[in-house]
Order: structure tokens, then C-alpha cells, then sequence
């Protein structure tokens, strides 16, 4: 690869004149060789391949986008300073070097937590965001290469759904482990020991060091930090997240004998590990866990670790799983319902003068979301049972909104009949054409139930062996969802509905996936222009006559 093209861009460049297909294919083409050089141990050039992604102007571009897209792109620092403009962005890329760079102080806030108590958030400004972004593209390869094999949290590509199911394929069988111990450390983010991570994290030091010793400001008083990386940066879960691998492998090793059923799944800071035996996890597997940690400088939470019967059941990632008889169910916990049926009565309560067309508007996005996460669990009657709290709810709203009238002229205002279903909390709304249209509330009950399908444990990203498997994967993820169900029908409707391999029609009937005309790892994206539909073997065929020109090259 040209060097000299990836340092720097054109005098002249300006923002929207970037090409991003092109940047976005450098900085891959430079992620996919930084997994190759790690899975064989060249160290070396892994750190040449870091250094020249953390110098060119594809991986400074990719930074500053990412940063003034996403949702903190309001957000000032310490600084109060925020690139909006085209002008300033172009700007900042050019302001983005390692020679003289020092990092500002966070700007401290809290956030509320379910227990009532505060978390701790730590902002940076715009500049150390960028700088975080563009060093986290060249430390996420090594990251994924060398990651646990069942760690879900805050990783691409995997979520809490694969840490659900891998629960659940742990413990669902008549012969699987019978106690759980759940584990969760106590304020992960903010005690991990500096100098474990420097020695440890395959990163810049220098750089890193700055980041971990940078301190905060809270009510215009300056603080150290000794320990800890702060939550709220963009490189902080990757950092807590290698800080914790090898935690699965250590007790792959220690425990390896048979019948020991050990099994850990790992959501970022929270974790399960089975075992055989109450006695076994207490006396043995905990202080393995406990000493692992203490060279991190981390300590388990007293309040929030226990051993568990798997008849009695734990929660975890907002889900009841536990042993009916034999039979393991997964289920939305309690707190979570409660929490979930909490927010929907604070939204009808904050608007209790508003349009019923708004109102519907502000709950859909949260009954669709908390359905969407639960649905690929045994959460039908919960869904039921939500839906009838929610009714209570408006006809408390509606019925308070006109006191003197009766229970019939409410309904007949508020709640509409369509096709067999009574009592659908519906509003018409003129749009700006004059045409009506109708708003109905969604039900959680109408969200089907699906298995989730989880990723494989060895699954990298980065790594360009595992493209076509991440093509099929995002082809079976957007057919599940109500969104990529459009995205489909349009490219099948760009197609004629015809497979471009065979020229043979595409149907319910026929196996089909997808696959990106420009690549995932060359820039491509998931936008409908970009994707092509294919009957499944069709596809395998074009990978394989792929494999066959580039073997006779």
C-alpha cells in the first residue's frame, strides 16, 4: 500500500469533497492485515501497521466522522467547543497529530442508575474524541482477534441476544450444570489499574497514558485520576473489554477436567459462570476469578455476586432464566417489566394535555424497542399482560382529559374497532397534502416470537475469510426486522424479483441471501443501491468461482 496516499489528503481537500468509499476501504484494507499479523504472532508489524493507520488521513477522516455523527456529536467538552460546520471538520483533521497532542481534562456528569444510585460519566472534547475514534480503529482488530470467545458486550456484530442464547445453550440440557454463579464487578470502569493497562493494552502507550492521566473537572474543581478509564469514551469499552479477556481461557485451563461443566458467558462488566456444584464454584472457581481480577485491580461485587440454583432462577441482561422441571425458560424479568411499564406511564403522565397523535408517537418507539429486544424469548404473555397495563393507563389518561362525559363517548373518541381487535387506541391526522392519515398504538402481543440465531464464537469482522458469513448475516438480520423487510422488497423489486446469477425468478419458496456489490471491507454499506439478492446456491457458486480465478492468478 501506498504510504504517502494514506499520510496525508490534498492541500485543497475539503470535507464534502472526501471520498468515502475510498477512505473507508483504506482503513479496512489496514484493519484486515492488522488481524493477519496478529493471528501469526508478528507483533512487529502490527505495530507498523497501527502506527500507519493512526497517521493517514483516511483513518483521522473516518475519526472526525464518527464523532460529529453519532449521537454525543451536541455534546462540548471542557472546552465547549463542537464541529459543525464542513469548515471545521476539514479543520480538525488537520489539527489531529501526535507530536504535541495533550489531552484535555473530562468534563464530569452523573447519570441515574436502576439501583438509585449515580454513574459516573466522563466527556471528552471534540479533539480527544477524534483522537480515541482513530486509535480504536486500529486497536479493534487485535481486540476481536484475541477477544473471548463468549464475550457479547460492546462488541461489532454481537449483542445481548447472542449472550442470551448462549445461556441458554449452556443450560438447557437435562444434563447441564445446575448452579450458576453471577458475577458483576464492582465499578469496572473506574478502578482498573493504570499501569496493568499501559503494560498490557497493544496500543501507543504514550498516548494512552495521557488519555488514563488526564483527570476531570466537577463543578470547576479539577481532579486526579489514579485508576479507572472513564465511561463516556469512545475507546473505554474496548479498553475494560480486553482488560477482561482471558478470563474465559484462564478457566478453560484451571478447570478443563470432565464433568466440571464449567461455562462462562460474559456481557461487558457482568458475567456467568456454571458449574457441577454449589460448593465447587464458592471454594474454587470464585477465588481463581477473585485472583484474576486483583492483577487488574478489580474486586467482585459483594451485593451483586451470589451462586444461584438454575430451579431457582437468575436474572440477567433483563432476562428470568430458569429450570421449569427440566425445561428452561427464558422470560423478561420482573424489574425490567417493571421498569419498562414505569417509563410508559411517566411518558402519559408528562403529556397528559397532549394530542393523542403525539402521544402515540412518543410511545411506539419504546413499545416497539422493548419488544424487539424481547422477542426472542418466551415473552408472549408478558407482551398480553403489558398490553392490558397499558390500556389502564390511557383510558385513566382519557377518561381524566373529559371528566364529564360517559364511558361510551370516550371510547368512541379514543378507541377504534379494526377488523376483530376492539379497543385500538387510534388517531386520524391531516398531512400536508390534505389526505388523512390513521396513527394507531402499537401492541407489544403483535411482535412475533423468533429464535435468535448466534454469531459464531470465532467470528471476526475484521477479518476478510469471514466476509460471506457476514453477508448472510445481515441478509437474515434485515428480513427479521420491519425496517430491512422494505430494504428487501426494493432490491428484490430493482431485480425484477430475478436472481442475477441464474436469471431464474426469486420466491418465498426458493432459498435465498444477499451480498454487497461493493464490500463491507472495501467501503460498501448497507444502503439498498449497494445490495443484490441471490438464490442460496447461486451464491455459493459465485464465492466459488471467486476462489477459482484467484487461485489461477
Amino acid at each position: 500500500m501506498d504510504a504517502a496516499a494514506l499520510a496525508c489528503a490534498p492541500s485543497d481537500m475539503t470535507w464534502n469533497g472526501i471520498g468515502w468509499i475510498d477512505v473507508q476501504r483504506q482503513v479496512r484494507r489496514l484493519q484486515t492485515r492488522i488481524v493477519k499479523a496478529t493471528q501469526v504472532g508478528k507483533y512487529n508489524k502490527v505495530k507498523a501497521l497501527q502506527w500507519l493507520l493512526t497517521h493517514s488521513f483516511s483513518g483521522k477522516a473516518l475519526a472526525v466522522k464518527r464523532v460529529t455523527e453519532n449521537k454525543g456529536k451536541k455534546t462540548a467538552g471542557v472546552d465547549k467547543i463542537i464541529w459543525k460546520t464542513p469548515e471545521a471538520k476539514t479543520n480538525a483533521i488537520a489539527s489531529m497529530k501526535r507530536r504535541g497532542y495533550s489531552p484535555l481534562q473530562l468534563r464530569r456528569v452523573f447519570i441515574l442508575k436502576k439501583n438509585g444510585k449515580q454513574r459516573p460519566l466522563g466527556i471528552p472534547c471534540m479533539i480527544d474524541r477524534a483522537q480515541q475514534a482513530l486509535h480504536l480503529l486500529a486497536l479493534e482488530p487485535i481486540a476481536e482477534t484475541n477477544a473471548d470467545l463468549n464475550s457479547y458486550g460492546f462488541r461489532p456484530e454481537r449483542s445481548t441476544a447472542d449472550a442470551g442464547q448462549q445461556c441458554f445453550t449452556v443450560l438447557s440440557r437435562k444434563t447441564s450444570a445446575q448452579w450458576v454463579l453471577e458475577g458483576d464487578i464492582k465499578g469496572c470502569f473506574d478502578n482498573i489499574s493504570h499501569d496493568w493497562m499501559v503494560a498490557n493494552i497493544p496500543m501507543d502507550k504514550a498516548i494512552l497514558r495521557k488519555w488514563l492521566k488526564a483527570g476531570y473537572v466537577y463543578q470547576n474543581e479539577l481532579f486526579p485520576t489514579d485508576a479507572g478509564t472513564p465511561q463516556g469514551g469512545i475507546i473505554s469499552p474496548a479498553l475494560a473489554n480486553i482488560t477482561l479477556d482471558g478470563l474465559e481461557t484462564m478457566l478453560a485451563k484451571k478447570f478443563a477436567a470432565r464433568g466440571l461443566k464449567v461455562h462462562m458467558v460474559r456481557y461487558a462488566d457482568d458475567f456467568i459462570i456454571t458449574g457441577n456444584s454449589k460448593e465447587w464454584l464458592e471454594q474454587k472457581v470464585k477465588p481463581a476469578v477473585v485472583e484474576f481480577l486483583a492483577e487488574r485491580g478489580l474486586v467482585l461485587s459483594p451485593e451483586k455476586t451470589k451462586i444461584t440454583h438454575i430451579r431457582d432462577g437468575f436474572d440477567f441482561l433483563g432476562w428470568n432464566i430458569r429450570k421449569y422441571e427440566d425445561k428452561l425458560l427464558m422470560k423478561p424479568s420482573k424489574a425490567n417489566v417493571k421498569a419498562h411499564l414505569d417509563k410508559i406511564r411517566e411518558v402519559i403522565k408528562g403529556n397528559k394535555t397532549a394530542k393523542q397523535v403525539n402521544l402515540i408517537r412518543l410511545l411506539n418507539p419504546v413499545l416497539q424497542g422493548w419488544a424487539n429486544y424481547h422477542r426472542h424469548i418466551v415473552a408472549k404473555e408478558t407482551f398480553a399482560r403489558d398490553d392490558y397495563h397499558i390500556w389502564l393507563m390511557l383510558w385513566q389518561w382519557a377518561t381524566r382529559r373529559h371528566p364529564t362525559k360517559g364511558a361510551r363517548w370516550i371510547r368512541e373518541k379514543y378507541f377504534k374497532t379494526r377488523g376483530d381487535r376492539r379497543w385500538v387506541f387510534a388517531a386520524t391526522e391531516k398531512q400536508e397534502d390534505g389526505k388523512s392519515r390513521e396513527i394507531i398504538l402499537l401492541r407489544e402481543e403483535d411482535t412475533p416470537i423468533q429464535r435468535h440465531i448466534k454469531i459464531k464464537a470465532d467470528a471476526n469482522p475484521h477479518d476478510r475469510e469471514w466476509e460471506p458469513y457476514f453477508e448472510s448475516r445481515w441478509g437474515k438480520k434485515m428480513l427479521n426486522s420491519t425496517r430491512g423487510r422494505g430494504k428487501l422488497y426494493r432490491v428484490w423489486l430493482r431485480q425484477d424479483g430475478m436472481c442475477p446469477h441464474c436469471h431464474e425468478p426469486i420466491t418465498k419458496d426458493t432459498p435465498w441471501s444477499t451480498r454487497h456489490i461493493v464490500k463491507m471491507f472495501e467501503g460498501g454499506t448497507d444502503a439498498t443501491s449497494n445490495l443484490q439478492m441471490y438464490h442460496h446456491i447461486c451464491r455459493k457458486n459465485y464465492y466459488a468461482n471467486i476462489d477459482v480465478m484467484l487461485s489461477g492468478v
